[in-house]
C-alpha cells in the first residue's frame, strides 16, 4: 500500500551536495517519481497547492529550491540548472522522474530531458520557458528592462520586484488590483527574500538551447498556460506543441503565468489526468 502524507513530519527535508555549494529539498510518498521545478525568483513553496495530493496519489513528490533560490545555495560561477538536478537525482537514488515545471522550471525541464534523457520519463511544462527562444513581446521586455534599471537603486528591491509581479503575475491583460491580493502578496514576499539572499550571487546558467531541439524529446508531453498570460508563453506553449511529438496542450481559463496557483482545480485536473495516463 502506497504511503501518503497524514502529517508534515511524513515529509522528508534535507540537502544535496553540488558543485560549490547545496541544493535544499522536501519529498515525500513512495512509487514513481515526480520532481516540482518552480518560477524564476520564486521557491519550491509555490506547488504548496500540488504537493499533498500528488504524494496522497501514490507518487514519490520531491521539490526543491534551485541553485540561486530559497534555501539552496548563492551561485558563485557558472553552472546547469539541469546538470543539479542529475545531481539531486543522484543523491535520491531516483532513476528516472516525471518533471512538472513552471516558468524557469519549465525551462529547466526541458534541457534536462535534451541533457539528460535517460533521467526523464515525462513532461508537464506549465507557463513554458524554452532556452534559446528570446522575448519578443514589448509588455515584458518593459518591465525587464525596468528591473535592470532598478538594480543597485535606493528603492531597487521593492520596484524590481514589483515588475517581476507586473510580468509575471498580473500579465499584460489585468491591472494589479485586479488579481487576488493574498497571491500577490505571497509571491512578492518569495520573490523580495529571494532577491534579498541571493542578490551577491556570480555567473550565469548554461543552458542546453532547447528552442532549436525540441523535435528531439521523445517523452509524453503535457504543456498548459493561461489565457491572461503573455503573448510570448503562448507562442511558447503553440511551439512546443507543434515541434514535440504526441505533445499535448491544455489551456488553462481565467489565469495569467501562475497556472497553478490562480486556477488550481482546473490545473490539478490537468495534471491528474496526465500521470494517470502514463500508467495505463
Amino acid at each position: 500500500m502506497t504511503q501518503g502524507i497524514t502529517a508534515w513530519s511524513d515529509v522528508e527535508n534535507g540537502t544535496v551536495p553540488i558543485d560549490d555549494g547545496e541544493l535544499f529539498y522536501e519529498a515525500a510518498g513512495t512509487g514513481p517519481a515526480v520532481v516540482l521545478l518552480h518560477g524564476a525568483l520564486l521557491d519550491q513553496r509555490m506547488w504548496d497547492e500540488q504537493f499533498v495530493w500528488l504524494v496522497n496519489s501514490g507518487l514519490r513528490v520531491i521539490r526543491y529550491d534551485l541553485r540561486g533560490h530559497g534555501l539552496s545555495a548563492t551561485a558563485t560561477g557558472d553552472f546547469a540548472h539541469h546538470d543539479d538536478l542529475r545531481a539531486l537525482l543522484d543523491a535520491l537514488a531516483v532513476e528516472r522522474a516525471v518533471l512538472v515545471g513552471l516558468s524557469h522550471g519549465s525551462r529547466v525541464a526541458l534541457d534536462a530531458a535534451l541533457v539528460h534523457p535517460d533521467r526523464v520519463a515525462a513532461l508537464a511544462l506549465a507557463s513554458p520557458g524554452i532556452s534559446g527562444r528570446p522575448f519578443t513581446d514589448p509588455f515584458l521586455l518593459g518591465h525587464l528592462r525596468e528591473q535592470a534599471a532598478a538594480s543597485g537603486e535606493e528603492d531597487g528591491v521593492e520596484r524590481y520586484v514589483e515588475h517581476f509581479l507586473r510580468a509575471w503575475v498580473d500579465g499584460p491583460h489585468r491591472a494589479p488590483e485586479a488579481v487576488h491580493p493574498g497571491l500577490r502578496e505571497r509571491l512578492r514576499a518569495a520573490a523580495e527574500a529571494n532577491v534579498e539572499v541571493h542578490a551577491e550571487g556570480t555567473g550565469m546558467p548554461l543552458e542546453a538551447g532547447a528552442a532549436e531541439r525540441l523535435g528531439e524529446l521523445r517523452v509524453p508531453t503535457l504543456v498548459l498556460d493561461g489565457d491572461l498570460d503573455s503573448r510570448d508563453i503562448s507562442a511558447n506553449a503553440h511551439a512546443l506543441t507543434l515541434a514535440v511529438p504526441g505533445a499535448r496542450r491544455v489551456r488553462i481559463p481565467g489565469a495569467g503565468h501562475m497556472v497553478n496557483l490562480e486556477n488550481v482545480a482546473h490545473f490539478d485536473h490537468a495534471l491528474h489526468d496526465f500521470l494517470s495516463s502514463l500508467s495505463r
